[in-house]
């Protein structure tokens, strides 16, 4: 089953990092859910800002674990190259 990492901007302008199995409704809770992330939960509305399909859930955790170790500046700089492919 295809995993997804994603960013999202929330509206504080801070980044959440997070992995998914459906980036459509993970966003929608994020968004409206009172489970959801607490982080998010506080910062909303959030956007998605970049995803990134990975082949599994192993997979996926560990570029989630390597994109939470970017500096700000790094994050944003992947956000770009994915907002100029047009995604």
């Amino acid at each position: 089953m295809p995993y997804s990492v994603y960013i999202l901007e929330c509206a504080d302008g801070t980044y959440y990092t997070g992995i998914t199995n459906d980036v459509e409704k993970r966003l929608v809770a994020h968004n409206t859910s009172k489970s959801g992330a607490k982080y998010t939960r506080v910062r909303r509305p959030v956007r998605l800002a970049y995803t990134e399909e990975c082949q599994n859930k192993g997979e996926a955790l560990r570029r989630e674990y390597e994109i939470k170790g970017y500096t700000r500046a790094e994050k944003a700089r992947i956000i770009a190259t994915f907002s100029e492919k047009g995604v």
